[in-house]
């Protein structure tokens, strides 16, 4: 990946954070991805605290970064949500493209039950 085409996605992701906070009652769900993984965490950011996490290390997916393992990653995030009693969330793509693997993992949420 060249420098510019990070640069750029950076730029994207300090917008988009610049008008999403996460709060105790609407925390946000934070995304990235690797060339192995995919990562992903719900944060209360006036607190600071990371209040549930999955990946696709987790299920036993790593080196399998695919359209299948973001969906599952979704579905095992709003599981773990629901049981802390997370229910409505703010979706914070990372400055990536809602396209492929981040729309994958957004239908595996919305299908798990989290609302955003």
């Amino acid at each position: 990946m060249s420098v510019n085409k990070e640069k750029r996605r950076l730029k994207i992701r300090k917008s988009i954070r610049s008008k999403i906070s996460g709060t105790k009652e609407r925390p946000r769900v934070s995304i990235f991805k690797s060339n192995k993984a995919i990562y992903s965490q719900i944060i209360d950011d006036m607190s600071g605290n990371t209040l549930v996490s999955c990946s696709s290390v987790d299920i036993n997916k790593f080196g399998k970064n695919n359209i299948e393992s973001s969906k599952e990653v979704g579905i095992k995030l709003a599981e773990k949500a629901k049981k802390k009693g997370i229910k409505k969330v703010l979706f914070d793509r990372g400055g990536y493209v809602y396209h492929g693997k981040i729309k994958s993992f957004a239908d595996g949420a919305r299908e798990g039950g989290l609302i955003f």
